[in-house]
């Protein structure tokens, strides 16, 4: 019987194996950019490093390349609170509109906050539907800050076009409340 190591290629022979694993090798310590040393005990059983091995590593890039995010939401966010700020001023909304607005953002804001902080200690976390919901009644202004400032649910492709789902229905109801009087009416 044979006492050889299978491989994972048993029908090509032992060279060609090698011949492989060393271009594999080879392409590993072209592409990395750290080394990192095998370590191997000495007779005092102590670790120390015998050659250095090259490998692949994870280099810090700047903050603005890493979040690959803009800042468009959040000038749409600011934009569109000086145009409700500016549209309360000429009396073409009731300023508690105005107040609501910036009351569910602050809120959504803090349970956005709440929700990082639960994710980071691994407490029981805010319902994704519940951040949804706040931020279609309203609070989709300070979701956004959250996003970006706090870097939370920011890269999740599902609840981001959920999100924004919410941001166009609640801009629709809004702009159907102020084209039909119903926000005149409603406060």
């Amino acid at each position: 019987m044979n006492n050889k190591r299978a491989s994972k290629t048993p029908s090509a022979p032992v060279h060609e194996r090698r011949a492989t694993q060393q271009r594999v090798n080879q392409r590993r310590v072209t592409q990395s950019r750290a080394t990192e040393p095998r370590v191997a005990k000495s007779k005092v059983a102590k670790p120390r490093a015998t050659e250095p091995r090259v490998t692949k590593s994870k280099v810090a890039k700047p903050r603005a390349a890493r979040s690959h995010q803009s800042s468009m939401p959040l000038l749409l966010a600011l934009v569109f609170l000086a145009m409700l700020i500016g549209a309360a001023w000429w009396h073409m909304l009731p300023l508690a509109i105005v107040g609501l607005y910036l009351l569910l953002s602050l809120c959504t804001f803090i349970a956005y906050a709440f929700d990082k902080s639960a994710a980071r200690k691994g407490r029981w976390r805010t319902k994704e539907s519940t951040l949804h919901l706040m931020s279609l009644l309203g609070g989709w202004p300070g979701a956004l800050f959250a996003q970006h400032l706090l870097r939370h649910k920011s890269v999740k492709a599902a609840f981001r076009q959920l999100f924004w789902l919410t941001v166009v229905t609640n801009l629709a109801l809004l702009g159907y409340g102020i084209q039909t009087g119903f926000m005149d009416r409603l406060i």
